[in-house]
């Protein structure tokens, strides 16, 4: 049976499966350089014939073109909205992903979806602000199991039809139940506690591919770069296992776990390396490009049962970053073979969750009305006490009614300016100002958080109001991967601000974010309400009422990396004073870092603080 990987390396070709899909010509597969093809069948088949379409521009735009393997020929559709390409990959397989190259002729809007039998399609990527390319939809963690695959398309981007160089199908069959020793985890729901983004999730655990030399980017799971990570395998039932094939890219583990489980929450521990083992690993210290990973084939003592097998890392492995500096990574693995008897073809991803029914209730409210700051709803965050220096900003969050008050029914976070005057976490600051948050008061999973707001306007003046995951100061989550929402930036200019997430492979210059103007001349320095809806499928920002970035899951998982906003959130409202996210658009270096003279002066004045007028929550249930 050909692997996933391995196709994928062969040849640019559309269709991509375990096997002939009719009577099609059988091409013999080459040798791909680097690949380990000991394990996979002689030859497999290329299919055009197996594609159809709803129509195309003109003869020499057929269907079939998009899945011949040639770089210059293309499927054009007819002129329509609601065209679409289908391909019957032959049996019904667990799909990895989709690879879309598009010709100037995109679809701004559209569906992919899977089928059994050709007649009932289900969706497992939508997009609806398409920009053409190259795109991947990775499956991860759906469950995407079917015969056919479709493109189906909502709405062109230009006045031509849909028109695609290639379509590629990446999966294959999953491992059925055996009486005689198999590898049970083959193209098997896998999981992990974190991944590093999509393009290296749990799935590629279990694909068959690797690469002989175990060097290289191709094919694999990598965790982010913390120690306690863990991947696992749903073998689909109770199964008698011997043997794990554990196949590590460089960033192996010196030390690990491998353990069994009944029901994927009660785990038994069936192996771990020795100590010399671990000590020998441990003393493998070369520089990222000089070093590779290693097979480690694990012979349990005695055979076990369980239906989940898990890998939990101890300690990962170091590298010269240069000499004699050490630096380490994640954890990263090529493949993942189980090796016994049992198992079962039916192992399943669990389906997500869907958004829940009823209506909103508020379930949080301040309008600062009183006297001072309610200190059961809010605490004051300080610099070297709640929180260490972040991001280069310039000034120290102090417990002060000069820096944090309630005056007029607003919250007002004030900036404060004395050269030096003030001690820290062991620094010294010429800044000071306010942060607040609900940490320990409230901390929430889903529900619409807003808050009406008058920010000051100024180079390097950073105000924001956002929620942070509550496991954020625990060390085996940290960020980003405790998930961050940005509901409102404003980096002191007055026409626009920006939302954002961050999270495992779309954090800090590379979140996913949008910027929105002001419409009719608006500004920052005026009242504006600011939101977002969070629930557990989208995450929707608004201002004044008007959506300004939608996020759907099924995107975020598809195309850039873990969802992380399935836990509790908590409130943050702050006025920061420089630092990078400044600085990357004004440029300024002098005399502090995103923050010029012009606006050291506007703190000085005492004229720069940020209002909040109100912030609400509303959940539903």
């Amino acid at each position: 049976m050909p692997s996933r990987t391995l196709l994928a390396a062969l040849a640019a070709t559309a269709l991509l499966c375990s096997g002939p899909l009719s009577a099609a010509p059988v091409f013999a597969a080459p040798a791909a350089a680097g690949w380990d093809t000991d394990r996979a069948a002689a030859a497999y088949a290329l299919n055009p014939a197996a594609v159809t379409a709803s129509g195309s521009e003109n003869a020499g735009t057929g269907p079939g073109l998009a899945f011949d393997g040639q770089a210059a020929t293309r499927w054009s559709s007819d002129f329509a909205d609601d065209a679409w390409i289908r391909v019957d990959l032959g049996s019904v397989l667990r799909v990895d992903r989709v690879t879309l190259d598009w010709e100037a002729a995109y679809g701004k809007r559209y569906v992919l979806e899977v089928s059994k039998n050709g007649t009932d399609w289900t969706p497992f990527f939508t997009e609806t602000a398409g920009t053409g390319g190259s795109v991947t939809a990775h499956t991860h963690p759906q469950e995407v199991t079917g015969r056919y695959v479709r493109l189906r398309g909502l709405e062109r981007a230009t006045p031509y039809g849909y028109s695609l160089w290639s379509l590629k199908v990446y999966g294959g069959e999953p491992a059925p139940a055996s009486a005689t020793r198999a590898n049970l985890a083959l193209h098997h729901p896998a999981y992990a506690n974190y991944y590093q983004d999509a393009g290296h999730s749990p799935a590629f655990l279990t694909d068959g591919g690797r690469p002989a030399d175990l060097k290289g980017d191709a094919s694999r799971w990598s965790s982010d770069w913390n120690t306690d990570r863990w991947v696992s395998v749903d073998l689909g039932a109770p199964s008698v296992v011997d043997t794990v094939d554990l196949y590590w890219e460089s960033a192996y583990a010196v030390d690990y776990l491998l353990q069994v489980s009944d029901d994927n929450r009660t785990w038994r521990t069936v192996y771990e390396p020795s100590a010399a083992e671990v000590a020998a690993r441990r003393a493998d210290v070369k520089s990222p490009s000089d070093a590779a990973g290693v097979h480690d084939s694990v012979r349990l003592p005695a055979p076990v049962t369980g239906r989940y097998v898990r890998m939990l890392g101890k300690e990962r492995r170091s590298f010269y970053n240069p000499a004699p500096a050490t630096a380490q990574f994640g954890y990263s693995l090529y493949e993942f073979e189980v090796w016994g008897t049992g198992g079962s073809a039916s192992a399943a991803y669990p389906a997500l969750p869907a958004d829940p029914p009823g209506g909103y209730r508020t379930t949080f409210f301040d309008d600062f009305t009183g006297a001072a700051l309610d200190r059961s709803k809010w605490r004051v965050v300080r610099t070297g006490t709640e929180m260490g220096p972040v991001n280069g900003e310039s000034q120290a969050y102090v417990d002060s009614p000069d820096t944090v008050a309630t005056r007029d029914g607003s919250l007002v976070l004030k900036a404060a300016y004395c050269k030096g005057c003030t001690r820290a976490g062991g620094g010294t600051y010429d800044f000071t100002s306010g942060r607040v948050d609900t940490h320990t008061h409230l901390d929430f999973t889903y529900g619409k958080v807003s808050a009406r707001m008058r920010l000051p306007v100024g180079d390097g003046f950073w105000p924001a109001f956002w929620l942070l995951g509550s496991n954020v100061d625990d060390p085996s989550v940290s960020w980003p991967a405790s998930g961050e929402t940005d509901i409102m930036e404003n980096i002191g200019y007055p026409d626009w601000t920006s939302s954002a997430l961050h999270g495992p492979g779309y954090s800090a210059d590379g979140n996913i974010g949008a910027r929105q103007t002001y419409p009719n001349g608006g500004t920052a320095g005026q009242w504006h309400t600011y939101a977002v809806e969070w629930t557990p499928t989208a995450l929707r920002f608004f201002v004044d009422d008007r959506l300004v970035q939608e996020t759907t899951r099924n995107k975020l998982e598809s195309t850039r990396g873990q969802w992380v906003y399935d836990h509790d959130q908590y409130l943050i409202l702050n006025l920061a004073l420089g630092g990078a996210y400044p600085a990357g658009w004004n440029k300024v270096t002098s005399p502090y870092w995103g923050l010029p003279q012009s606006s050291v002066d506007k703190v000085a004045s005492g004229a720069v603080r940020a209002e909040i007028d109100w912030v609400r929550v509303e959940q539903k249930g």
